[in-house]
C-alpha cells in the first residue's frame, strides 16, 4: 500500500517476482517480525484480536503471526497482486486484499473500524506522504486500536533507493509523523545495535551491486556464501540491544486517538 501516484521504480509486481525468495531469508526481516510479535503480546493481542497488516507484501509477517496468535483474525492488504497471490498461498487462515489505501476497493470497506491492532512494517519509507497514509489507515482501526510501526533508520544505501525508499527516519521524525496523523505515541525504540547496524553497513558497502546479485539469482559458491551469511547474522541478531541511541531499526508503538 502506498501513496498515489507512484514513480516508475515502485513496480511492486516485479518487486515480489524478483525479491520474494531473498526477502524470506533476510535476517533483518526476521528480526523485525520478532519485534512485532513481542509488541503485539505487550499491547494485549489475544484470542479475539483483529490484526491488520498494512502493506503485507508477500505475507511473511502474517505467516509468522498465524500460529502464535491462533485465535486472532488476520487481514493483510498490499498494492501488489503478485504479493497478495503469494500471501494467500502461504497463510490460508488470513484474508488478503489488493488495495491502495488512497483508492479504496469496495472489499476494504467491510473492514472500516475493524482492527484492534495494526502493523505498518517497512512501508512508510516507500510513501511520499506518510502522514496522509497513516490518517487513511485510521479508518480501518477500532477506537483505541494499537498500531506498531517499523521503519528504517541510519544511512540509505543504493539498494534502498533502487527499491523506492524516499527517506529514512529517526526517533523524532517518526514520533512527529504519528502525532500529526492523529495517534498518541506510547514508545519509540531504536533497535538493532550493534549487529543489525553492521549488517546494514555491509549492504551499504555492496551498493547497487546488491540489486544485480539478487536479480541474477546467483548460484553455486556465491549463493552458498550468501546463505551462510544470512544464517550467521540471524544468530548474531539475538545479541542486539532492544533499544539504544545507536540502533538503526526504528520501532514505534502508538494508539488511535478519538478526534
Amino acid at each position: 500500500m502506498s501513496n498515489s501516484p507512484r514513480p516508475a521504480q515502485d513496480d511492486w509486481e516485479a518487486h515480489w517476482d524478483l525479491y520474494a525468495e531473498s526477502a524470506g531469508e533476510n535476517p533483518a526481516q526476521g528480526m523485525r517480525h520478532d519485534i512485532v510479535a513481542r509488541l503485539l503480546f505487550e499491547t494485549g493481542a489475544h484470542r479475539d484480536a483483529r490484526i491488520f497488516d498494512l502493506g503485507s507484501g508477500q505475507g511473511d509477517l502474517l505467516q509468522k503471526l498465524a500460529p502464535v496468535f491462533a485465535k486472532a483474525t488476520l487481514l493483510g492488504a498490499d498494492l501488489s497482486e503478485s504479493g497478495v497471490a503469494i500471501s494467500r498461498r502461504k497463510v490460508r487462515k488470513a484474508t488478503f486484499l489488493v488495495a491502495d489505501i488512497f483508492q479504496v476497493p469496495a472489499a476494504l470497506n467491510d473492514f472500516v473500524g475493524w482492527a484492534t491492532h495494526a502493523v505498518c512494517s517497512e512501508v512508510l519509507e516507500h510513501v511520499d506522504d506518510p502522514v496522509s497514509f497513516l490518517k487513511q489507515a485510521r479508518n480501518y482501526m477500532a477506537s483505541e486500536a494499537s498500531v506498531i510501526v517499523t521503519v528504517p533508520g541510519g544511512p540509505m544505501s543504493a539498494f534502498d533507493r533502487h527499491i523506492g525508499h524516499r527517506q529514512h527516519f529517526d526517533r523524532r521524525k517518526i514520533r512527529t509523523i504519528l502525532e500529526q496523523a492523529g495517534y498518541a505515541v506510547e514508545r519509540v525504540y531504536l533497535a538493532g545495535f550493534p549487529f543489525f547496524n553492521l549488517y546494514r553497513l555491509l549492504v551499504i558497502v555492496r551498493g547497487a551491486a546488491l540489486a544485480r546479485d539478487i536479480e541474477m539469482q546467483s548460484s553455486g559458491i556465491s549463493a552458498s556464501l550468501a546463505s551462510f551469511m544470512m544464517k550467521f547474522f540471524r544468530l548474531l541478531f539475538h545479541c542486539n540491544l532492544s533499544d539504544s541511541p545507536f540502533g538503526w531499526q526504528v520501532v514505534a508503538v502508538a494508539r488511535k486517538t478519538t478526534p
